[in-house]
């Protein structure tokens, strides 16, 4: 059973900072590309960064050089770093991992950008 267990997100004022992470078992951590994706209302549901298990990252334009992605090896954990962030970065923010060619999606977790 794949299991993502995310935490962070919440209300922040425009260009501030938020940290997400998402942990999951060491298994799945160490062979596995992980990601997260967001889904504004009334939108789909869109890559945000990626990184392999030899850390190459994969950024979707709209946040590089505000965002990074990192992965922990002694944690199993995959974490999103937000900074600069925008009132267009309101959304719902999902942990991904691809797992014998079958996407996990995480519960979700929501951050609000006030401007």
């Amino acid at each position: 059973q794949v299991q993502l267990v995310e935490s962070g997100g919440g209300l922040v004022q425009a260009g501030g900072s938020l940290r997400l992470s998402c942990a999951t078992s060491r298994s799945i951590f160490s062979s596995s590309v992980m990601g997260w994706y967001r889904q504004a209302p009334g939108k789909q549901r869109e890559l945000v960064a990626t990184i392999t298990t030899r850390g190459t990252t994969n950024y979707a334009d709209s946040v590089k050089g505000r965002f990074s992605i990192f992965r922990d090896n002694a944690k199993n954990t995959v974490t999103l770093q937000m900074s600069s962030l925008k009132p267009e970065d309101t959304a719902v923010y999902y942990c991904n991992v691809n797992y014998y060619l079958s996407d996990y999606w995480g519960q979700g977790t929501q951050v609000t950008v006030s401007s």
